[in-house]
């Protein structure tokens, strides 16, 4: 099994429309896929019209419960989620009583591993024990960035962070996401390249109404807008992340 996390310490950059729509298309391609949202605010189970509650958190999040007991099948074949939980707010305290705090997340999923051939963290925006768990158990960061000095600024701190604490080695694919090129401060960032640290991926994901629709249709926009720019884009970036896992896309 392969994982990813759609990672950023900032808020509001479209991680979890991404995260979601990456799920629907891995499982489109014939990937067995696990979303786990690790966000209390639940919004990847909102899209998935999935309620965001697991039974027992503490026992699960401890490693006193088996993961899978918790994950709950879509209405699309092959893609599978672990719901959020209010409880999820107080991760960090839950990890820290693991023996060992910073690779409990690892351990967690090392029992789904042969059931999925994908899985994908939705994470919540923070800099925390979550995070560190996150860049232990997953094969690479996917981290959006809006054409804005203040996420790049974030960008800069996500790899300054991983040099500073050994994880230098964590794959980081940033890729500009919410992108309007009718900016010009837009179209200033999108050409000139960020952090020489982290190539930007060759995807753009556009700012575009049918993405803030995901709420109306509680559905990923490949599933109700198929041929609009944003579903078209999100099937680039599909293609580029799964060939960059070795995966079918």
């Amino acid at each position: 099994m392969r994982a990813v996390a759609l990672y950023s310490i900032k808020g509001g950059v479209g991680k979890t429309a991404t995260a979601v729509n990456l799920a629907y298309l891995s499982a489109a391609a014939g990937q067995r896929t696990l979303l786990w949202d690790l966000d209390p605010q639940g919004a990847s189970s909102f899209y998935l019209r999935i309620r965001t509650e697991v039974a027992k958190p503490k026992k699960l999040l401890r490693g006193k419960r088996p993961l899978d007991d918790a994950v709950k099948g879509s209405d699309f074949e092959r893609l599978d989620l672990l719901p959020a939980d209010p409880a999820y707010r107080r991760m960090d305290l839950l990890l820290d009583e693991a023996k060992k705090p910073k690779a409990q997340l690892r351990q967690l999923i090392a029992p789904v591993r042969e059931a999925y051939d994908l899985l994908i963290l939705d994470c919540p925006p923070s800099l925390t024990l979550v995070s560190e768990n996150v860049f232990r158990a997953v094969d690479a960061l996917l981290v959006p960035v809006i054409p804005t000095p203040l996420s790049l600024r974030t960008l800069t701190q996500l790899l300054d962070f991983l040099g500073a604490e050994g994880l230098a080695e964590v794959p980081v694919w940033p890729f500009f996401a919410l992108a309007d090129r009718r900016k010009r401060l837009h179209q200033g960032i999108l050409a000139a390249p960020p952090d020489p640290r982290a190539t930007m991926l060759a995807t753009v994901i556009p700012y575009r109404s049918e993405v803030e629709q995901m709420g109306l249709h509680r559905a990923p926009v490949a599933a109700y807008a198929p041929g609009s720019q944003a579903a078209l884009a999100y099937a680039a970036l599909w293609r580029e992340v799964a060939g960059r896992l070795g995966v079918a896309s």
